[in-house]
């Protein structure tokens, strides 16, 4: 059976001194898993996926909510990532402080990705990873959007389909090279935005859908756990 292309790591900061009073974090994580522009935290795809990241994960629970342009069951355009950035940290706030001392991770779809990347470079956020499923690198007039990920210090990981028009891997592994965190990238072959892959793509390479996913999910657990024992 074929599967999707192992893990690519890229570790920086290898040498960084930890010292023996450096506590091993003991709780499991709790999960701020925010939506992409076009659907809320109701749609499939997302709650689908809230599932499959606390199993991964482990979670005590995975945080899912809507931006307030698509609350109330409205639908409208979505605004600058910039300017979801402290609805976004509100919900992090409190979802900390109904959790305090439990290891926080950012994850999100597409744009909501990308708010959790600015959200994490806060100084008053600390989050032990960042997972973002289908960062959308190209803006919407083809411009290469890497002025956040360049700055982050907190390990990311990202899950790209390769048929992925708003994230060619070439050009995200260019960004990669740049960035000063750990990084991480799971390719799902034959995946689009949604990661979704194509029925030809998996019936000549003896996969399902879900089990794409899931090679996809186990990808993340290991890096996530990685993460939570350094």
């Amino acid at each position: 059976m074929a599967t999707s292309p192992p893990p690519k790591r890229r570790r920086k900061n290898a040498g960084a001194k930890v010292t023996s009073s450096s506590p091993l974090p003991l709780l499991p994580p709790v999960v701020v898993f925010a939506h992409g522009a076009g659907a809320p935290s109701s749609s499939d795809w997302m709650i689908r996926w809230k599932e499959l990241l606390k199993n991964a994960m482990g979670a005590i629970e995975v945080v899912t909510f809507d931006y307030p342009y698509l609350s109330g069951g409205k639908k409208r355009a979505p605004p600058k990532a910039e300017k979801l950035v402290e609805f976004h940290k509100g919900i992090v706030k409190e979802t900390t402080e109904k959790y305090p001392r439990h290891p926080l991770i950012l994850a999100g779809k597409s744009m909501g990705s990308r708010v959790s990347c600015m959200v994490s470079a806060e100084a008053d956020i600390a989050a032990s990873a960042i997972l973002c499923l289908g960062y959308p690198l190209k803006g919407s007039k083809g411009a290469i959007r890497d002025e956040t990920l360049v700055q982050l210090k907190v390990p990311i990981m990202f899950v790209q389909g390769s048929k992925d028009a708003l994230c060619p891997l070439e050009k995200l592994e260019a960004v990669r090279k740049k960035m000063k965190c750990e990084t991480e990238l799971y390719v799902v072959d034959g995946g689009d935005h949604s990661l979704k892959v194509g029925k030809k793509h998996l019936q000549a390479n003896g996969l399902t859908q879900e089990e794409s996913e899931m090679n996809a999910v186990e990808a993340v657990g290991s890096f996530i756990s990685s993460c939570l024992k350094q």
